[in-house]
């Protein structure tokens, strides 16, 4: 057997390594995965066995279903001023294959695309897959991971052709002010680029207001919208996404997938159809409990030895400086690992501005949070 030249030198991310690492570990304080501990909500699941048993077991619009379209263009109405038509909606298989047919329909080989560091590094692997170039940007702690024009304008070229935003961000949890959108709204029209935005986590933002990129003047038919119910819902097994965006390059990314993964699992659509329209109160309650674990976390990482961390903005991920330890972000997070079974990852997985700090997910219980913290604290010697 030989395999494509392209894949033969394909490695592991540094995230990838880590989470293989802790499969093959017992009794780890697992700190590195992006996912809810929350179970999915029983009426949620209750919807979807009653789909099943009513019949709907066949394949599914290519698109999505247009009750489901509906319900997705109703919550971001609801939510976050966002209009649009079920036209505009695909639904796919999880967020990120919505990330690479939009990537597999627009760039041509050589395009560029710019990825706002630190970023999350699927994204990267798919521009490559689909035969672009990665192009990142670098961005500063004390801009609070925000970009700079001067630094977008040194990256870009005749050859740029997408940029991929993310707020709330993954991993460093900023949430980009409407000032920073209006700037890069700017900048994209000048040079006439289209935006993946990923907005994912936009139901968890504790400081500030999630602004749509979509949403600003002249971004609406230059964006794509990206989410999902795998945070906001806890239903990251139920692999649902979608894309939100002009209705040429939602048709096209239909097409594509018609070749691939042929719809989105017909009980998923069901379910994510109810949850849409009856979860908000609960995604008000898991907000606060998000938001208090992380307020908690940062408190400790902050009284520790040779660690700070920014205020809590979005998402549920802080993303600490641990530079006056003096370790590297992956020395420190391997060390972590081995020495005290408490698992994070390193700031330099999400590209070299993350370097000097940790990705750490909030996604677990308050008590196993302190547990880690403490075990971390012991780790750097101790408190300042």
């Amino acid at each position: 057997m030989k395999l494509a030249a392209r894949y033969q030198n394909l490695r592991p991310s540094g995230m990838v390594r880590m989470f293989q690492a802790i499969e093959k570990m017992e009794g780890v304080l697992n700190l590195s995965i992006g996912e809810p501990d929350f179970d999915t909500e029983p009426d949620i699941i209750d919807t979807a066995a009653a789909a099943a048993h009513a019949g709907f077991t066949h394949y599914p619009p290519l698109q999505g279903f247009r009750d489901t379209q509906e319900a997705v263009c109703r919550y971001w109405e609801r939510h976050h001023n966002l209009s649009s038509h079920p036209e505009e909606v695909y639904m796919a298989v999880g967020g990120v294959q919505v990330a690479h047919l939009a990537l597999a329909a627009l760039l041509e080989p050589g395009d560029e695309v710019l990825l706002l560091e630190p970023y999350f590094p699927p994204y990267a692997a798919q521009v490559v897959g689909n035969g672009g170039v990665p192009k990142p940007v670098p961005t500063k702690e004390e801009n609070g991971f925000a970009p700079e024009l001067e630094d977008m304008e040194r990256v870009v070229s005749s050859r740029t052709k997408v940029l991929i935003l993310n707020s709330p961000g993954n991993p460093s949890g900023r949430v980009m002010t409407r000032a920073c959108l209006e700037e890069i709204a700017n900048f994209v029209e000048k040079h006439d680029l289209f935006v993946l935005s990923d907005e994912i986590y936009e139901a968890l933002v504790y400081q500030g207001k999630h602004i749509p990129f979509a949403t600003l003047p002249g971004m609406r038919e230059r964006t794509l919208t990206m989410g999902g119910l795998s945070k906001s819902h806890c239903m990251t097994g139920w692999r649902v996404g979608f894309g939100i965006g002009p209705e040429p390059l939602t048709r096209v990314m239909t097409l594509i997938s018609s070749h691939q993964t042929y719809g989105l699992n017909t009980l998923a659509q069901k379910a994510t159809t109810y949850a849409l329209d009856s979860q908000d109160e609960k995604l008000d309650a898991r907000r606060g409990i998000f938001g208090s674990r992380m307020k908690a976390t940062a408190d400790r990482l902050n009284a520790m030895k040779g660690v700070s961390c920014a205020a809590v903005e979005g998402a549920f991920y802080l993303f600490p400086n641990i530079k006056e330890t003096g370790m590297s972000s992956e020395d420190f997070a391997w060390k972590l690992l081995e020495s005290a079974h408490v698992a994070v990852l390193p700031g330099s997985a999400f590209g070299l501005s993350g370097e000097g700090h940790l990705r750490i997910a909030c996604t677990q219980s308050e008590d196993t949070l302190m547990k880690a913290m403490d075990a971390m604290e012991a780790f750097v010697g101790g408190k300042k």
